[in-house]
């Protein structure tokens, strides 16, 4: 809240001013002194020990002729106080009279001053707050259409940042995408040179759209793409447009165009554009709520830039597949970059990107880590030099060594230890279940290799079986998906023929082999039953507005077909893990009771506990090794 003006502040001090003078007028009276009864002062006058009286209405107020004769406890007292009956004494002033006591009457009511600042003095208060609330408003609403006042700034918004410097981000501390660079260099020559373009015509695409899934660094390339070309970078969440003001969005947008402008050349970056950015139209808003308002107005701000504007817009997504057709077309999002995962290479150029201001300890190989976290984003990958880090720092140590990682790995991947009180039975029981999981995944001839296995409760998991792929896969074959369907359910197998029941600790593993094989059905045309149609379930969200309308493009008969394929899929995996434990029972049982004991194996454990099992990469079947590489 803004300072009252300094008017109103002099007119305060002013009457407070004219009360104190006021006060100093008036004429001296006595000490107020302790009170007394007035039987008890009508005594007092007739043994003559009152020297004057003052008389103001009803209140009574005077002195005594010698203190000392009457001072309680000892104390002098100079005068008292007592009030008049209502009902009145007419025999009062004959007994001053008679005993020569000095009368003197003084006006019980109030100046004339002072009565009038009683009065008006209210009035004046309200009427000042009235017109200081008045031109703020009027201050505020000039604002608004300006750049002034209080609804101006809530118009503008708070979450834009602007920074004029370049950011100090380049594109060597963008690693692992390499072909999003190459991709987004084009426009670095542009804002540093722009008249090489627009002398031959040419027209640099108006917005770029980065899309990825998260933690891909796409936020990291935006910015990096701005201190490349050395340009102002305005960056703002696209959650900040909205508002629950209908055209607040839209006025936010506008100035955020405006402000790129003035800064010309300059890039404007949006994040998580698909929170304004979905499709028009999807059922429920209509056409006039914020979001859609929104839209529209970056969508004419967009198509509003003239050839001298070197603005451009980038924008990041992880859900591109809700985003309105008219925000994708040319002219607006012209450039679409991808962002992938990283594979192993990006993976282990991340990490010495990470690793450059944090003490390594001799021996550690990056590239072990990045082999051995497969599927981690860059922003995984942060972390998990920032939790190494931490942890060395809580053990007290200077460098950070190899089993930091190893350890944060597993706390990233699994979640932390829980120390929990198990029973023997139950213990034995998830010994038997992920010995079943790794017996498989260790003698199956297209499974990833194992890296580890565990029984130590670990986030919400009792027990984990890791498998580290040896290549990057872009591709599954039907070996090696079946495969790992088998590997997936051998913990209910085993169960089942060692112990002779199953239990609920298979629930997260049939939901994964039931979801793998509907998609080999389904989508892959797997199944000699179903074979290359596309049968899947709609993917399609509500709030898209699409689903609701789609008419279903299968019969009953056929999805019948498809649940019995996949039951025919997922009782095939059930029986290859069958074998696979029944052929290897004595190594089976043996890692069961190591795994007992232990608690966690690695891999060159469970090797010298299962034996050879005669599958090198080189061996493996063709197709799985072309999926691979």
């Amino acid at each position: 809240m803004q300072p009252l003006p300094r008017w109103i502040w002099v007119l305060l001090i002013a009457a407070i001013t004219m009360f104190v003078i006021d006060g100093m007028r008036r004429p001296a009276t006595v000490v107020a002194q302790p009170e007394i009864a007035y039987s008890r002062f009508k005594a007092l006058v007739a043994d003559g020990r009152v020297e004057s009286v003052e008389m103001r209405g009803e209140a009574l107020r005077g002195k005594f002729l010698d203190p000392q004769a009457i001072a309680p406890g000892g104390q002098p007292v100079e005068g008292f106080r007592t009030r008049v009956p209502e009902i009145g004494d007419e025999g009062l002033m004959p007994l001053l009279e008679a005993h020569k006591v000095d009368v003197e009457a003084v006006s019980s009511e109030r100046s004339a001053t002072a009565s009038m600042l009683v009065w008006v003095l209210p009035w004046l208060i309200f009427l000042a707050f009235y017109i200081w609330f008045w031109q703020r408003m009027n201050r505020n609403v000039a604002g608004g259409l300006g750049r002034g006042g209080e609804l101006g700034k809530f118009l503008e918004g708070t979450g834009r940042k602007l920074e004029k410097a370049p950011p100090d981000v380049r594109f060597s501390d963008v690693a692992g995408q390499e072909s999003a660079k190459a991709e987004v260099a084009e426009l670095v020559e542009y804002l540093r040179h722009p008249e090489r373009y627009t002398r031959l015509g040419a027209e640099v695409p108006h917005g770029v759209l980065l899309m990825g899934p998260p933690g891909t660094g796409k936020t990291l390339l935006a910015r990096a793409l701005a201190g490349e070309a050395g340009v102002p970078f305005l960056s703002i969440s696209a959650s900040e447009f909205i508002e629950v003001f209908v055209g607040v969005g839209a006025s936010r947008v506008r100035h955020l165009f405006e402000e790129a402008k003035k800064h010309a050349p300059s890039i404007i970056f949006v994040d998580e554009l698909d929170s304004i950015g979905r499709v028009r139209g999807a059922g429920l808003g209509g056409g006039h709520d914020e979001r859609e308002q929104t839209l529209n107005q970056i969508l004419a701000e967009m198509d509003g830039f003239e050839g001298h504007e070197a603005v451009i817009v980038l924008a990041a997504t992880n859900r591109p597949d809700v985003l309105d057709p008219a925000l994708l077309r040319p002219g607006r999002f012209d450039r679409h970059v991808t962002l992938d995962m990283p594979d192993k290479e990006a993976r282990e150029r991340i990490l010495e990107v990470h690793a450059r201001d944090v003490p390594l300890a001799e021996g550690v190989d990056l590239g072990e880590v990045a082999a051995g976290t497969p599927g981690f984003s860059g922003a995984d990958l942060k972390n998990l030099v920032n939790e190494a880090a931490m942890m060395a720092a809580r053990e007290g140590v200077d460098k950070i060594d190899a089993h930091h990682f190893h350890e944060m790995r597993e706390r990233v991947m699994m979640g932390s230890e829980r120390h929990l009180a198990i029973e023997p039975d139950e213990r034995r029981r998830l010994a038997v279940h992920e010995s079943g999981h790794a017996t498989v995944a260790y003698f199956a001839p297209c499974a990833d290799p194992l890296f580890k296995v565990s029984i130590v409760p670990r986030g919400r998991a009792l027990g984990a079986t890791w498998q580290l792929p040896e290549h990057e896969r872009h591709t599954m074959s039907e070996e090696y998906l079946r495969d790992r369907l088998a590997v997936t359910l051998a913990g209910r197998v085993a169960e089942k023929m060692m112990l002779g029941s199953v239990s609920s600790g298979a629930d997260n593993d049939i939901h994964e082999a039931t979801t793998l094989a509907r998609a080999m059905v389904a989508r892959w045309g797997m199944s000699d039953e179903i074979g290359p149609m596309d049968v899947r379930e709609s993917e399609e969200h509500p709030f898209l507005g699409r689903e609701i309308a789609q008419p279903r493009h299968t019969s009953d008969t056929t999805a019948h077909t498809v649940d019995e394929a996949v039951h025919h899929i997922l009782t095939d995996a059930e029986a290859h893990a069958t074998e696979a434990l029944k052929k290897h029972r004595k190594a089976f049982e043996r890692l069961v009771d190591a795994l007992e004991e232990a608690e966690s194996l690695e891999r060159p454990e469970i090797e010298a506990i299962l034996g050879p099992n005669g599958l090198e990469t080189s061996e493996r079947p063709a197709s799985d090794r072309k999926a691979g590489e």
